[in-house]
């Protein structure tokens, strides 16, 4: 079993940048692609970002996202990362990380999840 722990949201000015940080218990870390996903409110939640299991594994983004945003891992640390640059308004979301056994894109091949992060952004 793997227990998820995002940190990193706030509040930002649009244009700024955030970093989140999802940390993981379980020395089966590497096993497992790991992906976040954000729910703005009064919507679902939906796919973000996407990295493969090993160090420098394959990644995906939401074209909403692609060119702003950088998913990340350090293995070492059973961390992945979400860096968050050019953030805009509709950027608000609560974030999510979570841990699939697949490199997917789909909310339903995900088995852990975290508790989510607050990031608003400001105009």
């Amino acid at each position: 079993q793997v227990q998820l722990v995002e940190s990193g949201g706030g509040l930002v000015q649009a244009g700024g940048s955030l970093r989140l940080s999802c940390a993981a218990s379980g020395r089966t870390f590497i096993s497992y692609a790991m992906g976040w996903f954000r729910q703005a409110p009064g919507k679902g939640r939906q796919f973000v970002a996407v990295v493969g299991a090993r160090a420098g594994g394959d990644t995906n983004y939401a074209d909403s996202v692609k060119g702003r945003f950088t998913i990340s891992r350090d293995n070492a640390k059973n961390t992945v990362y979400l860096q968050m640059n050019n953030l805009k308004p509709e950027d608000t979301a609560v974030y999510y990380c979570a841990a699939s056994r697949f490199w997917s894109v789909d909310i339903r091949e995900y088995d852990y999840w975290g508790q989510g992060t607050q990031v608003t952004v400001s105009s």
